[in-house]
């Protein structure tokens, strides 16, 4: 029997990180399916480049921070490609602001996306990695998830919790074949850095070893090789794509 073509969900994969991170494991020859809340347009794009790569792409409307679309969107994943081999965690927004002036509103919603998304995607695809005995569940959290950040309570406690549901998924899932590990990017050249003034971004540097920013590519190629059979004893672990700087 022809061994089906491996699948991948990429949540929030439309642009960004995201948008690189699907171009990357299309090259590596994954089936693509990625879902969009709002920007429907920037998800059809990047899936259109992933075909021409060769490889069937699919982009899904769904809030993953809502249990029944993250239900539709897996079905329709399952419906489509017949297996779901890696999931990506990538989905997530930012509504910083200093403790004293946040509200619980921008708490709540950045952790309802940010941590409870990425839960309710966790517990549906590991229902079908466990029939399957195998699977890659990779968690993109961030280097202020491991050492805070000032105006970011509400993000960093969201990747910090990440990290937590990482390895307690790897614990659970591991003697069935699947694992659990997070990706932590350190500064990126991203739409919200390349706003920064060039003083700004050069003391940015000077805490950054290598001396740069991280780009799209290099977390990319992170995700692709913990999704790899490469990574298949690799799990519960954090990655600091980082440039040094969290040392």
């Amino acid at each position: 029997m022809e061994q089906q073509q491996k699948c991948a969900i990429v949540t929030g994969g439309g642009r960004g990180l995201g948008r690189a991170i699907c171009l990357k494991l299309a090259a590596e020859g994954y089936d693509l399916v990625t879902c969009y809340a709002h920007s429907a347009s920037a998800a059809e794009e990047t899936m259109n480049e992933c075909s021409a790569l060769g490889v069937r792409a699919i982009a899904v409307q769904a809030d993953v921070s809502v249990e029944e679309d993250v239900a539709a969107l897996f079905a329709k994943a399952k419906e489509t490609f017949g297996r779901i081999d890696v999931l990506v965690n990538n989905a997530g927004i930012t509504r910083d602001d200093l403790l004293l002036k946040m509200t619980a509103d921008k708490f709540d919603e950045v952790i309802a996306t940010n941590l409870r998304g990425s839960f309710l995607c966790t517990k549906v695809a590991a229902k079908e990695m466990l029939r399957q005995k195998s699977g890659r569940i990779i968690y993109l959290s961030s280097v202020v998830g491991i050492h805070g950040n000032a105006g970011q309570t509400n993000y960093a406690a969201s990747k910090a919790g990440l990290i937590g549901l990482a390895k307690s998924t790897a614990k659970e899932l591991g003697s069935r074949g699947i694992t659990a590990n997070v990706i932590a990017p350190g500064f990126m050249e991203t739409e919200m850095t390349a706003s920064l003034p060039e003083e700004v971004k050069k003391e940015y540097e000077k805490s950054i070893p290598l001396r740069r920013f991280g780009k799209a590519e290099d977390i990319a190629d992170a995700v692709a090789f913990l999704a790899s059979d490469a990574a298949g004893y690799i799990t519960g672990q954090v990655l600091q794509v980082d440039g040094g700087m969290g040392m």
